[in-house]
């Protein structure tokens, strides 16, 4: 079976955004309090169907193969957590200045070297694409491209345009395409208005003005009707 890539995992802005994207399946990394998208292999599944990476039918056709493959579902679904956060390391300790750990970098490889066999040139719209062959039941499918996508970002010269939030609770990593670089939070409508709204609190509070109201003091993340909050969507776009 060969699936031409979908504009998400080309190596462009949008396509080095697609680990970014699977880095932030959880949050916060390091937390007591984690909000973990990936808790089962239907998880991957359907993120892979938000990121654009797997079609409906072909999610419906893993998700087949997994049923009657409990014990090589659960070990992909570990090997994705797995390579979700070497991911989520790396790309944090370059944001900090630092060299990322061999262990991460290891891991990050072997997982490019699974997806490398099933990289493809086809013929697509009077030229060519990059698409991926493989068995429609391959497990490990939607880690292909984000594995690519990791390696592509890593060498790419947006590489200095990652950040990771500023958010207390939150460390999602983000590409800061503003024009002086100087963006802090992965989206301001979430953790930029609760950075401010916990300044205006503290201000009020040293001066004796009185409790916050309740609507400053909520900090619990807003989602959609798909199930996406508003900061993962957003996050590819800006």
């Amino acid at each position: 079976m060969v699936m031409e890539e979908s504009s998400a995992a080309a190596p462009d802005s949008a396509g080095i955004g697609l680990c970014l994207d699977f880095a932030n399946t959880v949050s916060p990394h390091d937390g007591a309090h984690v909000d973990d998208r990936l808790r089962a292999y239907a998880d991957l599944l359907a993120w892979g169907q938000e990121a654009g990476i797997l079609t409906d039918e072909g999610a419906r056709n893993l998700a087949a193969a997994a049923a009657a493959r409990p014990a090589e579902a659960a070990a992909v679904l570990a090997g994705a957590v797995a390579l979700r956060e070497a991911i989520y390391r790396v790309l944090s300790t370059v944001v900090g200045g630092r060299a990322p750990a061999a262990a991460d970098l290891a891991t990050l490889n072997d997982a490019l070297a699974r997806a490398a066999p099933h990289r493809r040139v086809v013929p697509a719209g009077g030229g060519f694409a990059w698409a991926w062959a493989g068995d429609a039941d391959a497990l490990d499918r939607a880690l292909w491209p984000v594995a690519r996508s990791a390696a592509d970002l890593l060498t790419s010269t947006r590489l200095d345009r990652v950040r990771e939030c500023a958010g207390e609770d939150c460390n999602w990593l983000f590409l800061d395409l503003s024009r002086n670089r100087s963006r802090r939070w992965c989206d301001m409508k979430e953790c930029g208005n609760r950075a401010k709204a916990r300044r205006f609190y503290q201000r009020r509070r040293a001066s004796g003005a009185g409790t916050f109201t309740a609507e400053a003091q909520r900090t619990r993340r807003t989602g959609r009707e798909d199930g996406r909050s508003t900061r993962y969507e957003g996050r590819r776009t800006n």
